[in-house]
């Protein structure tokens, strides 16, 4: 059996220091074999760095994977052609520098394919994911059975119904971007574990990682204010899903909550 660990959206220095604080314990507990994290707000809530992108996959990820903001940090766009491990949505154009989908070993020699994927409600109008998850699956089952899927987006129906188009094609399709994690996780009718949202791996006192002040002053009165990251404890937001090697469908797919360190 093959468990894989994903960890959702790590937002800023609150997210990686309680990542610091609970990964290797979180691994140990369920006999990780492999472990993902989203990281595309893991520099300062928004984008991701080198400097930061390298600390994360010290810290013990075997890949990362982004989403719409992907970009907001410049440096990060020579890395990403370098850094197969460093993922950005395989839906964006061709011409975009950086992959969407890696293939990796363990120790074992069992491979583990990683698809990132990114929906196109109410965010960048970019090539089709479900197209672009036809192509990438297609190439990605050649070499293995065990792919799991990242689905970035916005809205609920765009990630059940790629979790529906992939069922029986992949181990896993866990959504992350809305850093609210949900409560539907199940396998699916032909062997694909599914959950609509990880959540977030960020400030805990905050909206959705961002100062609570701001956010709200945002609502009141509709004027533009400088989003920044909250400070304080993170919380710890994933799943891990157990994979069968052979068949590559899922056996059990469990959520993971930690909260902030008292």
């Amino acid at each position: 059996m093959v468990n894989i660990l994903f960890i959702g959206d790590i937002v800023g220095k609150p997210g990686r220091m309680a990542l610091a604080r609970v990964l290797p314990d979180l691994k140990q507990e369920h006999s990780i074999s492999f472990s993902i994290g989203n990281a595309e707000n893991a520099a300062g809530g928004f984008g991701l760095t080198p400097d930061v992108a390298d600390d994360l996959l010290g810290l013990g990820f075997d890949v990362l994977t982004s989403g719409n903001h992907i970009f907001d940090k410049r440096e990060i766009i020579d890395y990403l052609d370098r850094k197969d491990r460093v993922l950005r949505p395989a839906n964006y154009p061709a011409a975009t520098p950086g992959k969407g989908a890696c293939l990796t070993q363990l120790g074992n020699g069992v491979q583990v394919g990683v698809l990132n994927l990114m929906g196109r409600v109410f965010l960048d109008q970019i090539d089709c994911p479900f197209k672009k998850a036809d192509e990438e699956v297609k190439k990605l089952r050649e070499q293995t059975r065990i792919i799991f899927v990242d689905m970035h987006a916005e809205v609920t129906s765009e990630k059940v119904a790629m979790g529906r188009y992939l069922d029986g094609k992949v181990s896993a399709v866990v959504g992350s971007h809305t850093h609210v994690q949900t409560a539907d996780d199940r396998i699916l009718a032909r062997g694909t574990a599914y959950l609509t949202d990880a959540g977030m791996t960020g400030p805990a006192d905050s909206v959705i990682g961002i100062r609570t002040e701001t956010v709200i002053s945002r609502f009141l009165t509709r004027l533009p204010r400088r989003m920044e990251t909250a400070t304080g404890d993170g919380q710890v937001n994933g799943a891990v899903v157990s994979v069968d090697p052979e068949t590559g469908h899922a056996l059990k797919i469990t959520r993971i909550q930690i909260a902030p360190e008292s």
